[in-house]
């Protein structure tokens, strides 16, 4: 473990006044040859922790995390009733096999099925979706790309901070939303629960027209008593060359952190 990784580990574990601390932690070993930034909030300590903080506030576009704001737009507008609603297949097949069936909302961000919340989406409309993304203030709140794309490598942008404000206010259920809407959501993010946390989060990639690759991880962890609210990304402007290694890294690589960090 490095030198800066053991000083914000002494600091999780001290305590701290009430205002929020920010604070600066190396984890090049971490992220190896990946372009990366990583955002880490402490709610009980009231402390930030990040890895490149230049790129903790540049957006990119959100991918498949924005199926968190997706589905809460779905079930808000009453287009989806809860987490079990299906959406059919439409019989096109696509390149990961677990996405060609009829899915309900729950298996459909387990699995990241991209099509059911492009038709989600679709069902909204352009009209209220700009209601709920303007109301939330998410992002540059951009969604001229199309309404089932926009979100995909195309005009909506988030930062790594961003991403981390958003799910802290998710979880103390301070979004515009029913708490319905909102509880049902936190219950489909859950990725691990054991006796001594919850883990929950989304993953997402995209590439964009300039062959911007972006791989995220975004989530927190409930944890005796303390919640700890992260967002990891990985970027590269070579595509071609590293896509698919952002692919099978991206979430790995954030795990590999938390876990170093005592979190997991």
């Amino acid at each position: 473990m490095g030198y800066r990784l053991a000083v914000v580990l002494a600091l999780i574990g001290s305590a701290c006044p009430a205002q929020t601390r920010d604070t600066i932690i190396d984890l090049r070993r971490q992220f190896k040859d990946f372009q990366g930034a990583f955002v880490l909030f402490d709610q009980q300590k009231r402390q930030y922790c990040r890895y490149n903080p230049v790129q903790c506030a540049e957006r990119f576009s959100p991918a498949s995390t924005f199926k968190i704001p997706n589905s809460l737009v779905g079930l808000e507008t009453g287009v989806i009733r809860d987490q079990h609603f299906v959406i059919s297949w439409d019989s096109v097949k696509r390149p990961i096999p677990d996405w060609n069936r009829d899915h309900d909302l729950e298996s459909a961000i387990r699995v990241s099925a991209v099509w059911y919340y492009q038709e989600l989406a679709r069902r909204v409309g352009y009209e209220r979706m700009m209601h709920w993304i303007d109301t939330l203030g998410y992002g540059n709140c951009d969604i001229s790309g199309g309404i089932d794309r926009f979100w995909l490598g195309s005009s909506l942008l988030i930062s790594a901070n961003e991403q981390v404000e958003f799910l802290r206010r998710l979880q103390r259920d301070d979004l515009p939303f029913s708490q319905r809407s909102m509880q049902i959501v936190k219950e489909i993010l859950v990725l691990e629960e054991t006796e001594s946390y919850v883990l929950r989060g989304k993953t997402g990639f995209s590439v964009n027209n300039e062959g911007l690759a972006a791989g995220w991880f975004v989530g927190y962890i409930e944890r005796r008593g303390n919640i700890s609210f992260f967002a990891a990304i990985i970027v590269s402007r070579d595509a071609d060359r590293d896509a698919d290694r952002i692919f099978q890294n991206r979430k790995e690589i954030a795990l590999s952190i938390l876990r170093e960090l005592r979190l997991l």
